[in-house]
């Protein structure tokens, strides 16, 4: 074999669920655990922060990247993530991916047949795609590509919706792309329909 012959590429370690646990609960030195704003289970009981538990971890891994390269704006994650290494988010993702996410519910009683609409068959005068398409009839998601929707907090999804559509959040440009053509009514009507899905 020659001595120069290039090293392979070093395959990233398997997740450690039970490592990610303790890194999401338990504050590193001058800080805050994860778990203080999303809960222990990754069940945020906070309707502003988002629920993680049963999210696809590759889904995760890439938001904590995009956080920590600045591409995800947020001036509470990016702090966050900033002294995570490459197999800390890995275990932090894998961890939250084992977790059950507990079911949400619709509070707007009124605009659920609009969100159900909009979520199922999109808006076709303004070539709005079906919501299901990407993140399945139920909110499950695509591993990988597309994230878990169903349970999570209606005032979350209508957040990251309206940052999408008002170019605050540019990492996904399917979103914003879906999101620039809807109005705040059709944005919360959907929101609350997500927050009921199973």
């Amino acid at each position: 074999m020659a001595a120069d012959a290039p090293a392979a590429a070093a395959k990233p370690a398997k997740p450690d669920p039970a490592k990610g646990d303790t890194l999401f609960t338990t504050a590193p030195p001058n800080g805050v655990a994860c778990a203080s704003c999303h809960n222990a289970d990754g069940n945020s009981a906070i309707a502003a922060n988002p629920k993680l538990a049963q999210q696809h971890p590759e889904y995760l891994l890439k938001q904590l990247h995009e956080f920590k390269s600045g591409k995800r704006k947020s001036p509470i994650m990016q702090p966050m993530v900033a002294n995570l290494s490459e197999q800390d988010m890995r275990d932090i993702a894998w961890f939250l991916g084992s977790k059950t996410v507990k079911p949400g519910f619709a509070k707007e009683k009124d605009l659920v047949v609009l969100g159900e609409r909009i979520y199922r068959g999109g808006i076709a005068d303004r070539q709005v795609p079906a919501c299901a398409g990407c993140h399945s009839p139920t909110g499950a998601g695509i591993p990988a590509q597309y994230p878990r929707l169903g349970g999570q907090h209606s005032d979350y999804t209508e957040g990251q919706l309206k940052a999408f559509r008002d170019g605050i959040r540019t990492n996904s440009p399917q979103m914003t792309g879906v999101a620039a053509k809807m109005n705040d009514r059709e944005i919360k009507a959907v929101a609350d329909y997500i927050a009921g899905l199973r």
